[in-house]
């Protein structure tokens, strides 16, 4: 028997297939009812250049801090522009910042979870303490201090708080990477010399992509309320670009004369985090392990 005959002859444990999932997904409304609120507001936001009623910074001064209207349908903020248009403009900018610091998160704390998990020794060591270290500190506390040193900006804080976000997805990656490598059709690969790449990426990445996915959508919740939090302490986008954290800022001021330019973009900022936190639950409870043999399932 050749090698390459033993190695499709190995029962490996995965996770049901795509469309097993999407089944057990599909019977979560409440979940199913979040993806579909999470996609209309990413089609809504990716589309306001088109369907915005207004641009992002034209000034109406006669119509400053207006009501809603057949004109302004939200009304207007201090400086006369479009509430709804600077709302669809701001989802752009915190849904887009969210999903680069969870993307860096990713690229950081997957790769060196499973390296930490797969090989052991001094370089688990090595991380381990490097993570505690970095988990130590509260998530925006660290990034705060990150920006004070390199300078405010949106991408800037969104690296930092990647870079913070990181040990999370390394601690998850790199517990799941030890449990998977316990298993007999790891032990058996390794004796018939699957070459350390192989396994990685044939046998341990399939095996922990359920908690990487579930935590990635929890993830882009809380990244999405720090970035609120930043920019609503100015360190984060800079005026005139809208967020929703600085739509946040620039509406507390007026907050007894326009409650209602607080309200939008907090509800707004509200259904999305939800809306990541219920998908999440919703994968989770979606994934599960089974074992295939060498045809398949």
């Amino acid at each position: 028997m050749t090698t390459t005959q033993a190695r499709a002859e190995i029962p490996t444990p995965r996770a049901p297939g795509v469309r097993r999932v999407a089944r057990r997904f599909r019977r979560n409304k409440l979940a199913v009812a979040a993806l579909a609120v999470l996609l209309l507001m990413i089609v809504v936001a990716a589309a306001a250049p088109w369907i915005a009623p207004f641009e992002p910074l034209q000034i109406d001064v006669a119509n400053r801090l207006s009501g809603p209207s057949a004109k302004h349908w939200l009304g207007t903020d201090t400086l006369g522009r479009d509430t709804l248009s600077r709302l669809m403009y701001a989802g752009r900018v915190s849904i887009g910042a969210a999903a680069l610091a969870v993307a860096i998160a990713v690229a950081v704390g997957v790769p060196l979870g499973m390296l930490a998990g797969y090989l052991g020794g001094w370089f688990d060591w090595l991380l381990n303490r490097a993570a505690d270290v970095l988990m130590t500190f509260p998530a925006l506390v660290l990034t705060i201090a990150i920006i004070a040193a390199t300078g405010p900006g949106l991408i800037t804080a969104m690296v930092a708080l990647g870079v913070v976000y990181s040990p999370r997805l390394f601690r998850i990656v790199r517990g799941s990477t030890l449990g998977v490598r316990q298993e007999t059709y790891i032990e058996a690969s390794i004796s018939i010399g699957t070459p350390s790449g192989m396994m990685l990426r044939r046998h341990i990445l399939p095996n922990i992509l359920s908690p990487v996915l579930v935590q990635v959508s929890l993830l882009m919740a809380a990244a999405l309320l720090s970035e609120v939090t930043i920019s609503l302490l100015g360190l984060g986008v800079l005026p005139p670009t809208a967020s929703w954290g600085s739509m946040l800022g620039a509406a507390f001021g007026d907050i007894r004369r326009t409650p209602m330019l607080v309200a939008y973009p907090g509800f707004a900022i509200a259904l999305v985090t939800l809306s990541f936190n219920l998908i999440g639950d919703g994968l989770r409870d979606s994934f599960g392990r089974e074992t295939r043999t060498g045809e398949g399932s």
